[in-house]
């Protein structure tokens, strides 16, 4: 029987594993994250089954090699937590789940623009501390008289352009593909344009390591409206963080929300109450609350995307196992 260690496995998420084991794999189920502490929980196993802010880098791939794993998956689309040329050397294959339901991201994804651009967060913060004064700072527009920029225009940026559009906002878009879908419910536009007419940008690009580092930056900044407002829930690797706390602070940006933050890996899953921060921008940013909100990256955290990311993970298996080979592979 095909063995496989899921590591990053939720309690609610156990039953979903269960169910769509149609192929009837030994399963490993693991709520921990893998890293190089518990990288032992993968011997004797035929493959891993990795999700974001796993630790896939060449120590950890030397050691499943040594194992005889061959098969390194990963149940996100995201796969900068896999070294693939340590993978490659290592003659170990490495599959990917290239897209889930779009809804997923795209919903929270408004939600959190919309909370920023209503001042709901902004309410609730100060009636939870009792005041229930209505003051200037809550003043705000109705969506239909907004204009929304989406900056990447691939199946969630589109799921949540068509959502914006619904409602009856103006939505514009940027993106170097530009698809014929995308172009039923987007205006496209120059970068710069979208920055500058925006009052909700939101943000649906990969990270490309070395090509789009930090790319929304001081001087891109420096286009938005003050009031507009920034939401993130791509990959923190595409903002430079520093920036925009700056902005924030100057009261040249509205607002900021994020489902992703630098070096997920140390935060992400675990519970910091009562204790310092040892990240200056991640502290910063929980400090300019609530002109910054922040979710534990839970983007793709639905029954309808979970599902997807298993079932099409389950898929690759199979597929690898009776072909050699599978159209998510990412190495070979």
């Amino acid at each position: 029987m095909f063995k496989i260690a899921a590591y990053g496995v939720r309690e609610n998420e156990v039953p979903f594993f269960k169910k769509l084991n149609k192929y009837d794999y030994e399963l490993k189920l693991l709520p921990e994250l893998l890293t190089h502490d518990n990288i032992e929980t993968a011997k004797g196993m035929d493959a891993v089954l990795l999700r974001a802010n796993c630790v896939g880098d060449a120590t950890n791939l030397a050691k499943m090699k040594e194992w005889g794993i061959k098969y390194v998956f990963t149940r996100t689309i995201g796969f900068n937590h896999i070294d693939l040329a340590a993978a490659k050397a290592n003659d170990q294959l490495v599959a990917r789940v290239p897209s889930y339901s779009p809804n997923a991201v795209a919903d929270l994804a408004l939600t959190l623009g919309l909370t920023l651009q209503r001042h709901v967060a902004f309410a609730t913060y100060r009636a939870h501390l009792q005041n229930f004064q209505v003051i200037p700072e809550e003043f705000s527009h109705e969506i239909r008289n907004l204009t929304v920029g989406i900056i990447g225009t691939g199946h969630i940026g589109v799921a949540e352009a068509q959502s914006y559009k619904a409602l009856g906002a103006k939505v514009l878009g940027y993106d170097i593909y530009q698809s014929d879908t995308a172009k039923e419910v987007v205006e496209f536009v120059s970068q710069e344009e979208l920055l500058a007419k925006s009052d909700i940008i939101s943000l649906h690009v990969p990270y490309i390591k070395g090509e789009n580092d930090k790319f929304i930056n001081a001087d891109l900044l420096k286009l938005v409206k003050p009031t507009a407002v920034l939401v993130n829930t791509a990959r923190a690797e595409v903002t430079n963080v520093a920036d925009i706390i700056a902005a924030l602070q100057a009261g040249k940006l509205g607002g900021f929300a994020a489902d992703v933050i630098e070096n997920e890996g140390q935060f992400i899953g675990k519970n910091l109450e009562g204790q310092t921060i040892s990240d200056e921008h991640l502290q910063a940013l929980i400090d300019l609350y609530p002109k910054v909100i922040l979710t534990p990256h839970i983007g793709s955290y639905t029954e309808e995307a979970l599902t997807d990311m298993i079932r099409i993970s389950f898929d690759n298996f199979n597929t690898v196992l009776e072909t050699g080979t599978c159209k998510n592979l990412l190495s070979k």
